[in-house]
């Protein structure tokens, strides 16, 4: 397999035509020039949103307020498609790269540009008025694929969600008396079964699991309530299922 460094935005196009099998891309640059391309897996990092932004002093309502002003934008069919669903028209200055900058200067009404932790529009006096859509990083495959590089690909997506998996999920371990065993067992999210194994202590066992990152506190609460004791929380460095 061999790996090239490729600008972003040329990303789409060597997809399309097949230069490239597969990229690691932002979901935006697909939205925007490849909406065909087969997204193989949400990578979940470079979170980002493509927004609207007016300057801080418009007196913005609603999205009917842009109708028929000028926008500036890396993302022109992105925005057109965007406004036409509202059955409005805005006049599309594309820019390809310090959008941010183009209200200050007159060039633009209001902008549509990604947006991260929003910095960059309160530098420039900007502020975010809705969001058009939710990008990541994502594992893309060009249409042209071989079925040979599709096997070694799929190799290389499974390790990919065992390393994600992972990375969203938690090791659990904890001190449950042998007749609160069922109850642990209904709130707990388990792969399979619990493992459990008795303590030199009787009527007592070490329960193990695995446990959602995002639901981690929620669930730690019940388990005490429930009678879980020495409650132990461990990373998991891949999780291959």
């Amino acid at each position: 397999m061999e790996v090239l460094f490729l600008r972003n935005s040329d990303i789409p196009q060597y997809l399309i035509d097949g230069v490239v099998d597969a990229a690691i891309v932002g979901d935006n640059l697909l939205i925007e020039k490849a909406k065909n391309i087969t997204v193989a897996q949400k990578l979940g990092f470079s979170k980002c949103k493509v927004s609207v932004a007016v300057p801080k002093t418009f007196h913005y309502k609603s999205i009917k307020d842009l109708d028929g002003m000028r926008i500036a934008t890396s993302y022109p069919n992105t925005v057109i498609e965007y406004f036409n669903s509202f059955g409005l028209t805005v006049d599309i200055h594309q820019i390809s790269g310090s959008v941010e900058i183009a209200p200050n200067i007159g060039l633009a009404d209001a902008i549509v540009d990604i947006v991260s932790s929003g910095s960059t529009l309160f530098k420039n006096n900007l502020k975010e008025v809705e969001v058009i859509l939710k990008s990541e990083a994502v594992l893309a495959v060009s249409p042209k694929i071989s079925s040979e590089t599709q096997t070694i690909l799929d190799t290389l997506q499974f390790r990919i969600q065992s390393v994600l998996k992972a990375r969203n999920s938690k090791y659990i371990l904890m001190n449950v008396p042998n007749d609160k065993i069922e109850t642990i067992g209904k709130i707990l999210p388990v792969l399979k079964s619990l493992t459990v194994m008795p303590l030199a202590e009787e009527g007592w066992s070490s329960v193990h699991s695995v446990i959602d990152r995002d639901t981690f506190w929620d669930v730690i609460d019940q388990l005490k309530e429930a009678g879980a004791e020495g409650i132990l929380v461990c990373p998991i460095e891949k999780m291959v299922l």
